[in-house]
């Protein structure tokens, strides 16, 4: 197997567990037991039935979810369900939904939904540049509304929930793109949770759909057929040629999931001590590394900062990926810089960044000429060689 001389940390696609890819690798010359390569087994087979089977199980297990959850593996991203959830929750109806505005994605759902119908924001942190997340008395939630909708992990801007929201009472729509299946929740609670695979559980491609039944019954069934809930649900996800490749490195992560790492509560406690890590790299660095995200808000999947000069941010990413770092230049929306450190980053890649980040400090301040525990940067166009 070639060892690859890069460690991913993008915002996406997330790193994928070594194990993982070694069974792929064999997989895309012939899946075991079947004996053919992984991308010419057909969606209508036997062996693919089982793989969405024991793929619903698996991921009801993870998030200890009771039969009367559906889970279904769609097309389309986190982008499709922005219109689909809507389609089928919102449409036609009279009192808003309540949305939380925490960052870039949130962002991005509203207008979406309100092609659909009302759309009520219940909290905006643009005020505060998308810094810090709501505290409860900030927020008013309706009884009246269709469905609560919020992001759980903001990737662009850093920040994360780690409490439910809302009211019991009114349905609760999460979108977990960004951190699904990394920690431990009372995942009942929610009505209808969503994610896209690119972060933490496989490849583009294939978007899991969590819904609960009692609201699935009171949506619609008059939609598109592929826009329709029901439909996915009937076809058992099998409505159209599904990704098959995709859903298949989703079951490995699963099964990598639950066989080896123990658990979402065994991840939590992998994924706390990588970010803890890197929050102290940034803390420790007398301002020469510079968290965005308020301390409390801090998310435990994207880790966003900023060097002191755009000049001396563009010489740490030059040579961070000189030195095998990849994608860790922030979101086009806010610049800056993003170590995204998914379920599949070990924490010995994490210990590696921070190495390169105490070493790049420690050039750049004896460049300048000010000494250890400056935060001064090198002069424009000064390069930093590491």
């Amino acid at each position: 197997m070639l060892t690859p001389n890069q460690t991913n940390f993008s915002g996406g696609p997330g790193a994928l567990p070594e194990t993982v890819l070694q069974q792929l690798q064999e997989a895309m010359l012939a899946v075991p037991g079947v004996g053919l390569s992984i991308l010419g087994i057909s969606h209508r087979s036997d062996w693919f039935a089982g793989v969405v089977a024991e793929l619903e199980g698996n991921v009801r297990r993870l998030m200890g979810l009771s039969d009367d959850y559906h889970v279904l593996f769609l097309q389309g991203g986190a982008t499709q369900q922005f219109s689909m959830l809507a389609m089928n929750l919102l449409a036609g109806k009279t009192s808003p939904a309540d949305y939380v505005l925490t960052g870039y994605w949130s962002g991005k759902a509203l207008p979406e939904a309100r092609r659909e119908g009302p759309v009520r924001v219940v909290w905006d942190g643009a005020a505060d540049g998308f810094r810090r997340l709501p505290r409860d008395e900030e927020m008013v939630f309706s009884p009246e509304a269709p469905y609560l909708h919020y992001v759980s992990n903001e990737t662009v801007e850093g920040l994360q929930f780690r409490r439910i929201l809302g009211r019991d009472e009114v349905p609760r729509v999460c979108d977990m793109s960004s951190d699904f299946l990394s920690f431990p929740a009372d995942y009942q609670r929610f009505a209808m949770i969503y994610a896209h695979a690119q972060k933490n559980i496989g490849p583009a491609g294939v978007t899991v759909v969590i819904v609960k039944d009692e609201v699935l019954k009171g949506m619609p069934d008059h939609l598109p057929s592929f826009l329709n809930y029901h439909t996915q649900k009937a076809a058992h996800s099998i409505y159209n040629t599904p990704p098959v490749f995709a859903m298949y490195v989703v079951l490995l992560v699963t099964r990598w999931l639950l066989e080896e790492i123990g658990g979402l509560a065994n991840m939590d406690a992998i994924n706390t001590r990588k970010a803890n890590r890197l929050y102290q790299a940034l803390d420790d660095s007398d301002g020469f590394y510079i968290g965005r995200a308020a301390v409390p808000d801090r998310s435990r999947m994207n880790v966003v900062f900023n060097l002191r000069t755009p000049q001396l941010e563009a010489q740490f990413l030059e040579a961070a990926e000189a030195a095998g770092f990849s994608g860790l230049k922030g979101h086009r929306s806010i610049g800056g810089i993003r170590a995204s450190i998914y379920n599949g980053l070990e924490l010995p890649a994490v210990e590696s960044l921070v190495d390169f980040m105490d070493a790049f400090r420690q050039r750049a301040m004896n460049t300048s000429g000010q000494g250890k525990g400056s935060a001064a940067a090198p002069k424009v166009g000064q390069e930093v060689e590491l």
